[in-house]
């Protein structure tokens, strides 16, 4: 007999979920996962910008802002596993992920799990990050405070003040190397394949990832389909055009609980 699937306590989902501009009347539900080294803010201006039908709740990682106090998980795994009583809660109407970098990891495990458990989410959008089938080793938690901000400079994701002020680094490099850190050490199974419709989002002067290697995302897909939208920018292309970003993922979403339409079954 399956033991029933854990719940998430409301004072969980409050310490995992961010809503920056909440509505329970919104038809779909978009979780967020931030970039490695960032915090829930980071898709405030995402979330404030969609369609009023789409709410976007920003996943909150321990050990920032306001969870500083907390120890960090260390792998993608014990994220997925702590999160997602917590999505599983949230999700009580048609939803979807976005994910960014780390997020778009963190995003995919989480939908992989959720379908395993016939509670799919009804779209992954998944963004600067390369197909989890080219693993890549990024030794970067490895180098010392110079050479780590040297390389968060490269992919031009925060103001360069940020980069010269001694009392923030020492607040953001802890997470930014323990995100590295997990970011290599991820390994992901086998199986199953995605099942879901999966966007791929990619600038296209990332560092960080060639157009290749986001077309690969198709390897971890059922039938090898997705949809690919290449924009202008590097790594951070979506803060330099949120509402385009925003657009696509309404399109995408139009099927699933856009005013007027079937909503799809999750």
């Amino acid at each position: 007999m399956t033991s029933p699937a854990p719940s998430a306590s409301p004072a969980a989902a409050s310490l995992w979920l961010r809503r920056y501009r909440p509505d329970e009347t919104a038809a779909v539900r978009l979780f967020c996962f931030p970039h490695g080294g960032g915090s829930a803010s980071a898709h405030v201006a995402l979330a404030r910008e969609l369609a009023p039908w789409v709410e976007a709740l920003a996943v909150q990682y321990p050990g920032r802002q306001d969870r500083r106090g907390e120890p960090f998980l260390t792998t993608v795994d014990a994220t997925v596993d702590a999160l997602l009583p917590v999505l599983r809660e949230a999700a009580d109407r048609p939803y979807a992920f976005f994910g960014h970098s780390l997020g778009a990891t963190l995003a995919y495990e989480s939908a992989r799990r959720l379908s395993a458990a016939a509670h799919p989410p009804a779209h992954l959008f998944v963004s600067g990050r390369r197909s989890p089938s080219l693993p890549r080793r990024d030794l970067a938690y490895l180098r010392d405070d110079e050479a780590l901000i040297a390389e968060v400079a490269k992919m031009q994701g925060c103001d360069p003040r940020l980069l010269k002020d001694s009392e923030l680094l020492e607040m953001v490099l802890p997470a930014l190397r323990n995100d590295a850190r997990m970011a290599d050490g991820y390994r992901p199974r086998p199986e199953p394949a995605l099942t879901v419709p999966l966007t791929v989002l990619t600038g296209d002067a990332d560092p960080q990832v060639t157009l290749d290697e986001a077309r690969a995302w198709r390897d971890v897909t059922e039938d090898g389909a997705l949809a690919l939208h290449v924009l202008p920018g590097g790594h951070f292309y979506l803060d330099d055009d949120v509402p385009a970003v925003c657009r696509l993922v309404e399109q995408a979403l139009g099927h699933t609980g856009r005013p007027g339409a079937t909503p799809a079954a999750t």
